[in-house]
């Protein structure tokens, strides 16, 4: 299950602006993360801080402001200065009562409407000014945070405890709106500075698009330079791609050349054995000449393949199928009335990603073979490539109705100079010169029995983007 997820896994990284994009992403996120928790932790301390600082003051202002009278009973009139205090069970609370037996009495605020105990001192100990805090409950359900202190009023038996009680609960409802506020104030920014970051790296990048666009259509036929202004820092890659082209170009340049010398140079010896066979005569003269004319078909052969070699995966030509194929036709219908030839052609046109001449070559080949050896009917069909593939690729069909080939000859066929049947003029070169130049152009040829009994020739080739 596992190894099957992964390959769907990986395929988005192989695109760099989405590595990018995923790594500024990732990186914001724990940025973003690391600091809202550090501005949480820092502003819960700050608050925490300033409600213990305010208790604490509280408190000394409580202090400060009770005392006993002569009979021992406490006595003041304390105004801490927040009105929180004089709101019934609003959760702040101050409270006097007595420790020692020479004090009597008990102080509260107008908002202590009930009983809140102090806890013994074992679970609470004082420290050593006896001052102590605990969270405690309130009296509406809410949580407090109690700073009590033990203190001597007039004599050493004239203790009294000093309460102050905070809402503790209050706190941390402040807390939390805080944090609400701040986690999507940075969900807000993180969710812009991400996006923001995403379109800067797509229009960085765009440069990057812009020149494999620029191949693509050099690939295809429709442009033969790199175009255009690029960045500095693509404007290199650009130059350089440019000279690679030319580079390609004069050498495709220079090998045709040499190919038409050496077609040249070959062209007056092989003519002049010609002659001469036919001068001799005979047995010995007709050797002669059928030796000069197979070398002229296998220069004309090899000349061909480097001529293809030279020019494979450079600029890739463009040539309209149906409008080869329906002049060849034309053609082989004249010459062969005895035939009854047929196209089946879509109205799409396929762009062939080769040369007219090579196309020319192999349709050729194939009809010439078919009219030969069938014996009525000829069919040549025109159709996309099979499956996937067929957005990228045509078919050539070429059917006949003659005895067809054994499926065990086949491969024979397509074997240079390997003739099935004697009977018939003809060198053996057709279909293996159709299966070289197939091969060439990363094609594939298939033989195979055709609906009427003969043989079937489909050969498959790339066609160019339109």
């Amino acid at each position: 299950m596992l190894a099957s997820v992964l390959p769907i896994l990986k395929k988005p990284f192989r695109y760099l602006a989405f590595r990018v994009v995923a790594f500024s992403t990732v990186w914001a996120v724990l940025a973003l993360v690391v600091i809202a928790t550090i501005i949480s932790t820092l502003f819960r301390q700050a608050s925490e801080r300033g409600f213990e600082s305010l208790l604490t003051a509280h408190l000394f202002n409580l202090i400060s402001s009770v005392g006993v009278d002569a009979d021992g009973r406490l006595s003041g009139s304390p105004n801490l200065g927040d009105l929180r205090f004089t709101i019934p069970n609003s959760g702040w609370y101050w409270s006097v009562e007595p420790v020692s037996e020479d004090v009597k009495g008990r102080l509260q605020s107008l908002s202590l409407t009930g009983d809140l105990p102090s806890p013994p001192t074992d679970e609470f100990p004082f420290n050593s000014e006896y001052q102590r805090g605990y969270l405690a409950d309130g009296l509406d359900g809410e949580t407090i945070e109690v700073f009590e202190s033990e203190f001597v009023l007039a004599g050493e038996n004239s203790i009294a405890r000093f309460r102050v009680m905070g809402n503790r609960t209050e706190l941390e409802e402040d807390i939390a709106s805080f944090e609400r506020q701040l986690h999507l104030s940075l969900l807000v920014f993180g969710l812009g500075m991400i996006a923001i970051n995403a379109i800067a790296i797509l229009i960085g990048l765009n440069p990057l698009r812009r020149v494999r666009k620029a191949l693509a259509e050099i690939r295809a036929g429709q442009a033969h330079r790199l175009d255009g202004a690029f960045p500095a820092e693509i404007a290199p890659l650009a130059d350089e791609t440019n000279a690679l082209i030319d580079n390609n170009r004069r050498i495709v340049e220079r090998s045709r050349t040499q190919v038409g010398n050496l077609a040249h140079s070959l062209k007056t010896p092989l003519a002049v054995l010609t002659n001469e066979a036919r001068a001799i005569g005979g047995k010995k003269g007709q050797l002669i000449a059928e030796q000069a004319g197979a070398m002229q078909q296998q220069v004309e052969h090899y000349l061909q393949r480097a001529r293809m070699a030279a020019q494979r995966d450079t600029i890739v030509f463009r040539t309209p199928v149906r409008q080869v194929i329906e002049r060849m036709v034309r053609v082989m219908a004249r010459l062969n009335p005895r035939i009854d030839l047929s196209l089946d052609a879509p109205d799409d046109e396929f762009i062939f990603a080769g040369e007219r001449e090579d196309l020319e070559e192999i349709a050729g080949n194939l009809l010439e073979n078919a009219m030969k050896w069938g014996r009525e009917q000829v069919a040549v069909t025109i159709g996309a490539g099979p499956g996937e593939a067929g957005q990228r690729t045509f078919r050539l069909i070429v059917d006949d109705d003659g005895h067809g080939i054994p499926e065990e000859s086949r491969r024979d066929a397509l074997v240079r100079g390997r003739r099935l049947d004697e009977t018939k003029p003809g060198t053996g070169l057709g279909l293996s010169i159709v299966a070289d130049l197939v091969k060439e152009y990363g094609g594939e040829i298939v033989l195979s029995r055709s609906p009427w009994g003969g043989l079937r020739a489909s050969v498959t080739l790339k066609r160019a983007q339109q």
